[in-house]
C-alpha cells in the first residue's frame, strides 16, 4: 500500500458517518499528540548523547521507511541509518540537536502529521531547518514512517 493510500485510509479509519476523522474526541488527539511528542523529544536526548542507532529507534524499522531531502528520497530504516551515520560521523558533526515551532497534527486513530524546525548547534557553524513527519502507530508505538527534512541556508 503506498503512503497516501495508507494516509487515506488512517483518515477514514473508525470515523462514523457524517463524520471524517478530524472530529476523534479531543482527549484521544490529545494523547495522540502526546505520544508523539515523546517519540521526538526522546529522539533530541538520543541524537544529544550520540546515539544514532538509539535515536533511529523513532523510526519503523522497516524497508518502507522514507527519508526525502534535497539529495533524494532514501528507503529503508537500514539505509536512512547509514545516510546519518555518513552525514554525521562524530559528536562534533552532530553538535546539539533542539525541535522548535512543532506542530502535531492526529489523522485519524493511527496516523499523524508533524512538523516543525530542526537545528544543529556545532563548532562547525550551526545549520537548521524544517521537517514534515509522517508517524504511524503500531503495537509497539507511534514511529515515523516518511522523514522530509529541508535545510534552511
Amino acid at each position: 500500500m503506498s503512503l497516501a493510500m495508507f494516509l487515506l485510509a488512517a483518515m477514514l479509519h473508525g470515523a462514523a458517518p457524517g463524520t471524517t476523522a478530524r472530529s476523534a474526541p479531543a482527549a484521544s488527539n490529545a494523547a495522540a499528540q502526546a505520544q508523539v511528542r515523546a517519540v521526538l523529544d526522546r529522539q533530541v536526548e538520543d541524537w544529544n548523547r550520540g546515539d544514532v542507532e538509539a535515536f533511529m529507534r523513532g523510526y519503523w524499522n522497516s524497508p518502507q521507511t522514507e527519508f526525502v531531502s534535497s539529495s533524494g528520497i532514501v528507503r529503508g530504516w537500514q539505509t536512512v541509518l547509514e545516510r546519518y551515520r555518513k552525514n554525521y560521523p562524530d559528536r562534533a558533526t552532530m553538535g546539539r540537536l533542539t525541535f522548535s515551532e512543532l506542530e502535531i497534527t492526529p489523522l485519524g486513530p493511527g496516523a499523524a502529521l508533524a512538523v516543525g524546525h530542526w537545528r544543529l548547534q556545532r563548532a562547525t557553524g550551526d545549520v537548521g531547518g524544517v521537517f514534515t513527519l509522517v508517524f504511524r502507530k503500531f503495537p509497539g508505538g507511534w514511529r515515523i514512517v516518511n522523514d522530509h527534512t529541508s535545510q534552511a541556508r
